[in-house]
């Protein structure tokens, strides 16, 4: 057995390969002393956003090439990475916050070098995902990751309503200038009992988190402009119940009754308003409907 220490194998010399370093997501004290090592040993830094990324490696005392790697430059700037790796080169790769290559650029350098039998080496630490995950309080069997839900309203109901009964947790990401929209598809499709957690700003000085059914989200949201600025996290909670096939006569008839002369929208509310039929589900009939027609 080795004698070696865990700061001197730290500071072992390291290997021609890529890097996956995961850098904070808001507070710099959340980065890991190995990522630290890591940023400082490599021959080359490749970043999200290099102009972001200076401040967090000059804090630390880093200085190093850096290259941007960005959506719109992926398999160029992997082509150049790979290049350098196989020059005998060590190389990290770093996103804008969090961990890289999760609703990141990054997958598609991973997938090359992976493809081109280069050894790729994760660095973990901060991740949003997890860090919502950890104060969710939501019970279930796991959770599912999504992303970024589409943009336009009527793709984005339409992934919310493809998860709807799932049992375990959803995980979105939501930019602030959607977010209010966001809730509002969310609370039709879900309707206003389903719970959601909004964690917004996480590790940042204006953090907040707090989980309440949709309807209460959504006035919380409206009233307090605030709440509107920032990164978001949301987690919906599981389906738990499933929906019972013998509950669906009582409102499919009528249903089909209203959609014959009303847009859907209006058929779907008034139809849950009339029977007392949960609207999420009566949605989830409609479209099928629409489908198949």
């Amino acid at each position: 057995m080795s004698n070696s220490t865990a700061s001197e194998q730290t500071i072992k010399p390291i290997t021609p390969a890529l890097y996956v370093v995961a850098t904070p997501i808001g507070n710099l004290q959340d980065i890991t002393l190995r990522a630290i090592e890591i940023l400082k040993q490599v021959d080359f830094i490749a970043a999200e956003d290099t102009r972001h990324s200076a401040p967090l490696l000059a804090h630390f005392g880093i200085t190093k090439q850096c290259l941007a790697v960005h959506e719109h430059n992926e398999q160029k700037a992997a082509q150049t990475l790979l290049q350098k790796i196989q020059q005998g080169q060590s190389v990290a790769l770093i996103t804008d916050a969090g961990t890289p290559a999760i609703s990141d650029p990054g997958a598609v350098v991973v997938d090359v070098l992976l493809n081109a039998g280069v050894r790729v080496v994760p660095i973990p630490g901060a991740s949003a995902v997890t860090a919502a995950m950890s104060v969710a309080g939501m019970a279930g069997s796991g959770y599912q990751f999504y992303g970024f839900l589409p943009a336009s309203s009527k793709q984005r109901k339409a992934v919310l309503q493809q998860y709807a009964h799932l049992p375990h947790s959803i995980v979105f990401y939501e930019a602030p200038h959607r977010i209010l929209a966001c809730i509002q598809d969310s609370l039709d499709v879900l309707g206003a009992e389903r719970e959601m957690l909004i964690a917004r700003e996480l590790t940042k000085q204006f953090e907040t988190i707090y989980r309440a059914p949709l309807a209460e989200i959504l006035r919380i949201m409206q009233e307090d402009s605030n709440q509107l600025r920032g990164e978001f996290v949301l987690v919906l909670s599981p389906q738990l119940k499933q929906p019972e096939e013998s509950d669906a006569s009582a409102w499919q008839k009528p249903l089909k009754v209203l959609m014959a002369e009303l847009p859907l929208k209006q058929a779907v509310k008034l139809c849950a308003e009339i029977t007392g039929a949960k609207k999420n589900l009566v949605y989830d009939f409609a479209l099928k409907m629409k489908q198949d027609d």
